[in-house]
């Protein structure tokens, strides 16, 4: 987010590795975890949406095949949009707010929540869905490459519940999902994160998705778009291959004490996974 929105003309991080460096040392370790809160209250339902979505949507669609995994992947990419979007948003103030202070001068949110609700007091529910249209934009077909990747990658693995190599298959699946999910739409990642920032210091700039976009690419060319990608990766593929273990073998675990033979579908293989 720091470096995504940074203003070009006075640059504060050169790249992913100084931003990292220059946060310890101005903001201490803890700056690190600005806007914690508003992942750790939101992304518990996100998840759930998702994989519940996916797996209900793949269902409700018959057949297991890849259009089918993308097109499941997108409604539950859409559907997630309701709640990722306010906590992005808390997110993305909270990581602006004291940017270089050890000690904040002016605080203008007490936590993540503090932030929605003085948003909202401002600016109403328009305020709280601040950047919605791009996270739309940007969710939708980004989780429909997500689980599609993810069922090609296990299926070209032969990922096999007995095989003794199957974690560090499914590690690997999910981290290249979470890869490949954020390169498909990563731009409009970094056009989200400008309208959700736009007005914190007091001067609103864009009026809208074309207009960031247009003003951006002026002041600052195509790499713009691809500002903050590096951390974003290196985040990426950790969290991602966590995320798609866990699920896929809490589903295994599942299944073989026949208590949930309705999970099936979520991830569907013509293998005994």
């Amino acid at each position: 987010v720091r470096l995504q929105v940074q203003n070009v003309e006075k640059p504060l991080y050169r790249g992913t590795f100084h931003c990292f460096q220059s946060i310890i040392k101005q903001e201490s370790a803890f700056g690190l975890y600005k806007g914690i809160g508003s992942p750790m209250m939101g992304l518990t339902f996100i998840n759930a949406l998702v994989f519940g979505v996916q797996g209900n949507t793949l269902r409700a669609l018959g057949k297991d095949t890849p259009l089918n995994q993308f097109l499941a992947g997108s409604a539950a990419g859409a559907i997630q949009c309701v709640i990722c979007c306010p906590m992005e948003l808390a997110k993305t103030r909270m990581q602006l707010q004291g940017t270089g202070e050890y000690k904040l001068k002016t605080k203008n949110y007490k936590n993540s929540l503090d932030c929605l609700i003085k948003i909202y007091q401002k600016e109403g529910l328009r305020g709280i869905n601040r950047g919605m249209v791009s996270t739309f934009i940007r969710e939708t077909p980004s989780f429909g490459f997500y689980f599609l990747t993810y069922d090609c990658m296990t299926r070209y693995l032969g990922c096999e519940a007995e095989d003794s190599y199957v974690i560090p298959k499914l590690l690997f699946s999910g981290g290249m999902s979470g890869i490949v999910s954020w390169l498909s739409t990563y731009p409009m990642d970094v056009i989200k994160s400008r309208l959700q920032a736009d007005g914190v210091g007091g001067v609103t700039q864009y009026n809208g998705i074309l207009d960031c976009v247009r003003k951006s690419y002026h002041e600052e060319g195509w790499r713009v778009f691809t500002r903050g990608l590096t951390s974003t990766l290196l985040r990426a593929f950790p969290v991602n291959a966590a995320t798609f273990a866990t699920v896929t073998v809490f589903l295994m675990y599942m299944k073989s004490e026949d208590n949930l033979p309705e999970c099936e579908p979520v991830i569907h293989q013509p293998s005994s996974l």
